[in-house]
């Protein structure tokens, strides 16, 4: 993909990464697995984390040329997921009803679907903008 488009945003970024030693920031830029790792290390012990502050601008780019635009914004689906995920609010946007509601009813699926979706949200929500 050769045009720039903002998928993510930059202060949405910055917002996550001070839940950074979480991974927060490195499950919205599309980095799961050193998400899953900053999880478990507080996020190398604070020490990647601090350093993320400058890395942000470059994991802006590259998740920009990485993911499609479309109906579906990525800042506002990973703000619900992170906020409000266990809920199931991100799916309801999503327009995916059915486990949004089970999401509800069973808290995230006892945390387990919540994981999941940290590990897979940008591009369940590719797929959806690219239907579109």
């Amino acid at each position: 993909m050769t045009s720039t488009t903002d998928t993510h945003r930059k202060t949405i970024g910055y917002i996550l990464w001070i839940f950074g030693f979480t991974g927060s920031h490195r499950f919205y830029y599309g980095k799961p697995l050193i998400g899953t790792i900053y999880f478990f290390t507080f996020g190398l012990l604070g020490i990647g984390w601090i350093i993320d502050l400058f890395l942000i601008p470059h994991m802006d780019r590259q998740a920009d040329l990485r993911f499609t635009t479309g109906p579906i914004d990525y800042s506002v689906a990973w703000l619900l997921l992170t906020f409000l995920g266990i809920f199931g609010i991100h799916r309801m946007y999503m327009n995916k009803w059915f486990t949004g509601v089970l999401y509800l009813l069973t808290g995230g699926l006892l945390g387990f679907g919540y994981l999941y979706d940290f590990w897979t949200l940008n591009d369940q929500i590719t797929i959806i903008n690219r239907l579109h």
